[in-house]
């Protein structure tokens, strides 16, 4: 009977029982197994999926390349018939997965996995592995998580980077069967991250995201004085790679800058901005003022509101690309009495969207982390404004 939603154990490749090796290749590879093949139904929340990411999903432990070659060779089925790497699955599609199995190593490999995991998460990220570790919560039920990202902190592994949030949560929560990021955000902005719970959920929050039917508000302390009437920055932007002799610093890195709009490689950008209140200059650079502002996204650009903001002459403080690098200097040095900045000064401060299931308004809001709450005024640190409508749980 075909089981719903996931694999039944006998196609859990950690689970089947393991023959006795017959050769050198099933020694140092995966191999058939006695076991029977077994039906699978693809529930909703793996509608639209590619089949080669669902059997991935489904065969923990059997290496890609195993997946694929089972795919070509026809012995995964969909619907009783043969299918490619990118057909995508629908709910109710009856998927056959022929029997696998892990080979030792592999199997090996997982076990120790997760026993770091039940003891204290992988204390390193040789391997792809990621130290266990949970994040504040702004909000949370069957379908979404919203958490308070602190600066610092890469929301994904990748160029450079071993591991991010999504994967240190993966770790913490291995009993979790799907924990997607909807969105992103810059490694050194603070703020709301939203994450998928459900295959259906992830599709329905991006789509918004990507139709702009979210709204989505960061605060951003920038140098000098905001001119209160400007209000809209709709500047193409260009995604490049900085030049360099490769191992020179900052080579191959991705940067973003602003061109003509008729640019052919350009891409559209707005953002709104609001001056929430000018702040007086620090001990620390008595002749350079603040204003603190309101900006929202209409489009989801790369770095666009760093890029944005510095293309009309006021920076982001702390902004490490795109900055004033001699008063990011300033405002990093200690003195006392006086608060420093040694991060940017950028947090994703309020998100409003539709609820997956519910189709109701949630609106989540994440205080100023206490490293930016200290370098405002006093009578600032609560700020003036509306308090967010309280979420709608599900």
């Amino acid at each position: 009977m075909p089981v719903p939603g996931a694999v039944s154990a006998a196609a859990d490749a950690s689970r089947l029982p393991r023959q006795a090796p017959a050769s050198p290749e099933t020694r140092s590879g995966a191999a058939l197994s006695t076991a029977q093949a077994t039906l699978v139904t693809v529930d909703e929340d793996y509608a639209g999926q590619r089949l080669d990411n669902f059997l991935i999903r489904q065969l923990k432990g059997v290496p890609k390349t195993h997946v694929y070659r089972i795919i070509r060779s026809g012995e995964v089925r969909v619907n009783k018939g043969r299918a490619q790497a990118d057909t995508r699955v629908e709910s109710g599609d009856i998927v056959r997965l022929p029997p696998v199995r892990t080979s030792q190593r592999a199997d090996q490999k997982v076990q120790a996995m997760a026993q770091e995991v039940v003891r204290h998460g992988a204390s390193s990220t040789v391997g792809g592995s990621a130290p266990s570790r949970e994040f504040p919560i702004l909000f949370e039920d069957d379908f979404l998580l919203a958490i308070d990202k602190p600066a610092g902190v890469a929301v994904h592994g990748g160029s450079g980077v071993s591991f991010g949030v999504i994967e240190q949560l993966r770790m913490a929560r291995p009993e979790a069967d799907f924990l997607e990021l909807v969105h992103r955000l810059d490694r050194e902005t603070s703020g709301i991250l939203l994450i998928a719970k459900r295959r259906m959920a992830l599709k329905l929050l991006q789509e918004q995201f990507r139709e702009r039917e979210t709204d989505k508000v960061y605060l951003a302390l920038v140098s000098g004085n905001w001119p209160a009437r400007h209000r809209v920055i709709d500047k193409a932007l260009h995604k490049y790679l900085l030049q360099g002799k490769e191992g020179s610093p900052g080579a191959g890195e991705r940067r973003v800058k602003v061109v003509a709009n008729d640019h052919p490689d350009g891409m559209r950008s707005v953002t709104l901005v609001k001056v929430k209140a000018a702040i007086p200059a620090s001990p620390l650079v008595p002749a350079t003022p603040f204003s603190l502002l309101e900006v929202t996204l209409k489009t989801g650009r790369t770095h666009q509101i760093r890029v944005h903001l510095a293309s009309e002459g006021h920076p982001i403080a702390g902004d490490d690309k795109y900055g004033d690098f001699e008063l990011n200097k300033a405002l990093q040095r200690s003195a006392a009495g006086t608060a420093s900045l040694k991060r940017m000064f950028l947090h994703a401060w309020s998100l409003k969207f539709k609820h997956p299931k519910t189709r109701k308004i949630v609106h989540l809001h994440a205080p100023l982390p206490e490293e930016l709450q200290q370098f405002l005024p006093t009578r600032l640190l609560e700020l003036p404004g509306e308090p967010p409508e309280e979420p709608e749980n599900s």
